[in-house]
């Protein structure tokens, strides 16, 4: 049995992290294999929305510290595990221009926590818990939470966090923004699908140009993001899915999309 899944239906790209017996901590072996995965998703027409879950009763608890090489490691080896390796998945969900969704089906802790942040959106079981966890154990925030957490829920509420290990619900994650939606448990995987889906149906090159303006804009002024997003409206009104979206808008028919 793989410790990664990978597998594509209807539009939709599934990554689902398989070891329930250890609550899907991953290794660096998954590292690169989830990062190929990601890497295969961005140029598959097929695919146009992806999946990110987990196997059993989580969602993913962090790295597995025992798979990493035994010994004593210096300062650079270790910093040299995060940007070689675990930093991978960051830089392939930044270059992805397909929408992700992390269903988190149970706890997420730290490194763990830190995969679903950096996906688009987060449906979340009401049973899950989430925690950063990191300062607990003696570890700072390794995989992105000191950037991704503040821009979902405010500097102020993710320090706490972040500075506490604190666990949050499903439910106190929705309204903190760090979750964009709660299901009950037995409809969470239906509801992230049915969303999923809803994405993949809509116009593929409007679907990442939206994308790759919104994370744009979040560090450039107003002038240059209206710059971008003329040229984007400009290119995307020639394509045939700009023709094909206004014409069954005005037929009244569901569109039938080319994509890229």
């Amino acid at each position: 049995m793989a410790d990664l899944e990978y597998f594509v239906e209807r539009g939709v790209a599934t990554i689902r992290l398989n070891r329930p017996d250890r609550k899907n901590a991953f290794t660096m072996p998954m590292i690169e294999e989830w990062a190929g995965h990601l890497a295969a998703a961005r140029t598959d027409p097929t695919v146009r929305a992806v999946v990110l879950t987990g196997a059993g009763d989580a969602f993913c608890s962090g790295v597995d510290l025992g798979s990493l090489s035994g010994g004593e490691r210096t300062p650079l080896q270790r910093k040299q595990t995060l940007t070689d390796h675990i930093h991978r998945i960051a830089y392939a969900l930044e270059d992805l221009d397909k929408p992700v969704i992390a269903a988190l089906n149970g706890v997420a802790v730290g490194a763990g926590l830190d995969m679903a942040l950096m996906c688009d959106m987060r449906f979340a079981a009401r049973s899950a818990r989430f925690s950063e966890g990191y300062i607990r154990v003696g570890l700072l925030p390794g995989d992105g939470g000191c950037y991704y957490l503040p821009r979902l829920v405010g500097t102020a509420k993710a320090l706490e966090l972040l500075l506490t290990g604190d666990f949050v619900d499903g439910e106190e994650a929705e309204r903190i923004g760090m979750v964009n939606r709660v299901c009950d448990d037995e409809r969470l995987m239906d509801e992230t699908y049915a969303f999923a889906e809803r994405l993949a149906a809509m116009p593929p090159v409007a679907v990442g140009m939206i994308k790759r303006a919104v994370y744009q804009s979040r560090t450039t002024d107003l002038r240059t993001s209206l710059d971008l997003i003329s040229s984007h409206m400009a290119v995307f009104q020639s394509t045939d899915d700009s023709r094909e979206a206004f014409a069954a808008f005005r037929e009244k028919r569901t569109p039938r999309f080319v994509g890229r």
